[in-house]
C-alpha cells in the first residue's frame, strides 16, 4: 500500500494539514481496498498548531519509510527550517520519494534546496516573498499546482485539494481520482487557476509622489481611449519621461498599469452588477469585447463568464437561498 507521511511542523495551519489526511485516508480503490497509509510525522511529539496543540505518532523516521511526504502550510515562514528536518527530507528524496507542498509549505521545502532551478508555487499573497528569498525557484504566483515529477508544490488552502486529487489521478488513474473527488466535493479539474482570486489592485505608490495626481486621473478616466501620448500630455512630460518615472515608482509602464487598473474594475463589475460583458468591456474603456475578453484572461487566468460565476452576486444570492439563513449555536443550555 502506497504510504502518505504528512510533516507536521510548528505553527502548521490545521487546514493544510487535515486535508491530504481527508483526501487519501477516503480514497477507495475500484475492490474496496484504502488506496493510502496515513502516517503523521514530527521531529518532536508535541506540535503547536496555533489554536491546539496536537500529538504526531511518528518521529521523522516515518519520511524515511514512506512513498509521499506532504509538507503542509506553517505560519512561521521565516523561521529557520530544522536541520534534523532539512536532512530527513533530503535523504528522502535522494531516495526518490515524492515529496509535495501545501500553500506555504513551499518555504520549508524551498529551505531544503530541493526547489533550487525548478518551478514552484505557493499562496499568491506570498509569491513575492518567496521569490525574494529564493530567487533560484522560478515562482509561477498564477497556477493551482506545479508538477515537476518527485517535486510538486501547490497554492493556497484549496489548492492543496487539487494537487492531492492530481496525485491520486497519477498513482491509481482518473476513476479512483474522481471519486475521491466527489467525496471531498470538489471537480476534479478546476477551471483556471489561483490567478482569479488575486485582487488585482493598483499597484502603490509612495503617498506624495509626483504621480498620485495622475494615476487619480487614470481612474477616473478608464472608459476613456488613451495613448501614451495622451497620458504624457496630461503629465506634462515627455513619453520617454513618463515611462521611467512609472518604472521607478510603480514597477511597470503606463499602458500595463492603465490595463491592470481596467481589469480590477472590471471585476468589481463582474461581482456587483448584471451588466452584459459587452457593456462592462465598453465601461472599462476596451475598444472591442474580444480585446476585453483576451486581456481579462490573460491576467485572471479565466473568462469574464467564468469570473462571473465563480464571484458574482447571483452565485452569493444561488448559495444563500440553498443554505438558508445561517445560525449560530449558543452555549450549552442557553436559549
Amino acid at each position: 500500500m502506497h504510504t502518505v507521511a504528512v510533516l507536521a511542523l510548528d505553527q502548521v495551519i490545521p487546514f493544510d494539514l487535515s486535508t491530504p489526511i481527508e483526501v487519501f485516508t477516503r480514497t477507495r480503490l475500484p475492490d474496496g481496498r484504502p488506496g493510502y497509509r496515513i502516517r503523521v510525522c514530527a521531529e518532536h511529539p508535541e506540535i503547536d498548531a496555533g489554536a491546539f496543540t496536537l500529538r504526531a505518532p511518528w518521529g521523522l523516521e516515518g519520511l524515511l519509510e514512506a512513498d509521499t511526504i506532504i509538507v503542509p502550510g506553517t505560519a512561521a515562514v521565516t523561521e529557520p527550517l530544522s536541520p534534523a528536518v532539512r536532512d530527513a527530507l533530503r535523504t528522502a528524496a535522494g531516495n526518490g520519494t515524492r515529496i509535495a507542498s501545501i500553500c506555504s509549505g513551499t518555504f520549508p521545502l524551498a529551505a531544503t534546496g530541493l526547489l533550487d532551478g525548478l518551478r514552484a508555487t505557493t499562496h499568491w499573497a506570498a509569491a513575492k516573498a518567496l521569490a525574494d528569498g529564493h530567487p533560484d525557484i522560478d515562482v509561477d504566483p498564477d497556477v493551482l499546482y506545479v508538477d515537476n515529477g518527485r517535486i510538486l508544490t501547490s497554492a493556497g488552502a484549496a489548492a492543496g485539494l487539487d494537487l492531492c486529487l492530481h496525485m491520486i489521478r497519477r498513482d491509481y488513474g482518473s476513476a479512483v481520482a474522481a471519486h475521491a473527488a466527489r467525496l471531498s466535493v470538489m471537480p476534479l479539474e478546476r477551471e483556471g487557476g489561483q490567478a482569479q482570486f488575486i485582487v488585482h489592485d493598483y499597484t502603490p505608490v509612495p503617498r506624495g509622489s509626483a504621480l498620485e495626481p495622475l494615476l487619480a486621473w487614470l481612474r477616473e478616466n478608464l472608459a476613456s481611449d488613451l495613448s501614451l501620448a495622451d497620458i504624457a500630455a496630461h503629465a506634462g512630460m515627455s513619453t520617454r519621461t513618463l515611462i521611467r518615472r512609472f518604472r521607478e515608482q510603480t514597477g511597470s509602464t503606463p499602458l500595463q498599469w492603465l490595463h491592470r487598473a481596467r481589469v480590477r474594475q472590471a471585476q468589481h463589475l463582474l461581482e456587483t452588477t448584471e451588466h452584459s460583458v459587452e457593456r462592462i468591456a465598453a465601461q472599462v474603456g476596451f475598444g472591442s469585447p474580444t480585446a476585453f475578453r483576451d486581456r481579462f484572461k490573460r491576467t485572471t487566468g479565466v473568462s469574464p463568464h467564468a469570473y462571473r460565476r465563480t464571484f458574482g452576486r447571483r452565485t452569493a444570492a444561488r448559495h444563500r437561498a440553498r443554505v438558508g439563513p445561517v445560525r449560530v449555536a449558543g452555549p450549552p443550555g442557553g436559549p
